[in-house]
């Protein structure tokens, strides 16, 4: 096992701040085999996250093309430091690239990867010099890609793939999943067996390890009961692996703290996901993953553009946070259950756990924030 598969004692030290992760943590392996590309998390900018914002993003709750243009030329400019549109996305994607764009759909009706983003991210693709075939819209469940909506937005030539068929609660099945990418965690859905290999392990979809050679990740703004948030590093880690109702399998057994950020930490996630755009025009902040109570739900219009998913994460955890004092809530680190969020404890510190495993920065005093105010 090379070092990068290593948990560091500093890591372990650090991640006992975070109290009930602490068990599993000391008995975590990651085993996989590095892929060829160099501009993974947390990439080229770390630290750095932009944030544009666009009043006319939303109107009557509809998405407005034409702003959220705008604002995805302007946020790659800026994160790329590029003086247009081919050149920023040219530093990282290029010909001969199969480009991944692992989208959020968990949040319909109200909060998904909205149509208008990913369009503009085929296009920028496809001026870095990216063939429409060659462009393909993941996640786990082809069933939620359908019902979402996902398939029926997509530009002419661009591909969907799913790792599988439908949702299923207990995900031990490896069909659609790569025996020789996994995570071997010390922790289990109660019932399985312990001593099944599988039960122990978090497989990682063929799509990302064998169909496309970099992944662009597509979050939403959202609240989330056990996680606290579920943003980049989430949308990445319940994404791309089976097996991860183990990770929150009951209210009181909550282990998310500690298997999201190893889970990310697999080289071919980590070396793979070179790009995150956080689409925050619309969010939840109570009562989520699922966005079904509308009460929720607010109109933010702005996207985040990083290649560091932990400083992107936590600035999209103290927007949420804001937005909860607003209403008149707790911030999420102290939120009790209630009937919208069952979870005894929530664990956001997975962001700061990932912020010592080295995919990404933590410390908001070396995040470099920019804010655009587009009209």
């Amino acid at each position: 096992m090379s070092s990068q598969d290593r948990i560091s004692r500093r890591a372990l030290l650090v991640a006992g701040l975070a109290g009930p992760a602490v068990p599993f943590l000391s008995s975590l392996r990651s085993f996989s085999r590095p892929p060829s590309s160099k501009a993974g998390i947390p990439g080229p900018y770390p630290g750095r996250v932009i944030a544009v914002r666009h009043p006319g993003s939303i109107v009557s709750g509809a998405f407005q093309a034409e702003p959220i243009r705008a604002m995805m030329h302007q946020g790659m400019a800026a994160l790329t430091e590029s003086e247009d549109w081919a050149e920023a996305w040219r530093v990282l994607f290029g010909p001969g690239d199969v480009v991944g764009i692992k989208v959020n759909p968990v949040g319909a009706p109200h909060v998904i990867s909205c149509a208008e983003v990913i369009h503009q991210i085929v296009d920028g693709l496809k001026v870095a010099g990216v063939k429409s075939e060659d462009i393909v819209v993941y996640d786990r469940y082809r069933q939620e890609l359908l019902e979402a909506g996902f398939v029926k937005i997509l530009p002419e030539g661009v591909r969907y793939s799913a790792a599988v068929e439908k949702f299923e609660r207990v995900q031990l099945d490896i069909n659609g999943y790569d025996p020789e990418h996994y995570l071997e965690m010390a922790l289990v859905t109660p019932g399985q067996d312990p001593a099944n290999p599988q039960a122990r392990r978090s497989y990682v979809a063929k799509f990302l390890s064998k169909e496309v050679n970099k992944l662009i990740n597509l979050p939403v703004l959202k609240d989330h009961q056990s996680a606290g948030v579920t943003l980049a590093l989430k949308n990445l880690s319940h994404g791309l692996v089976n097996n991860v109702y183990r990770s929150h399998s009951t209210p009181t057994l909550n282990a998310c703290g500690a298997f999201i950020p190893a889970v990310v930490n697999l080289p071919v996630i980590r070396q793979k996901t070179v790009l995150h755009i956080l689409d925050g025009i619309k969010g939840l902040y109570h009562g989520g993953p699922g966005s079904d109570n509308a009460r929720f739900v607010w109109e933010h219009k702005t996207l985040y553009f990083a290649t560091d998913p932990v400083a992107l994460d936590r600035i999209g955890w103290k927007v949420i946070d804001q937005r909860r004092l607003q209403a008149g809530m707790s911030v999420i680190a102290e939120a009790k259950p209630d009937q919208y969020s069952t979870f005894l404890r929530r664990q956001p510190e997975h962001i700061e756990i990932a912020g010592a495993l080295g995919l990404g920065e933590w410390d908001e005093r070396r995040i470099e924030l920019k804010h655009l105010e587009l009209s």
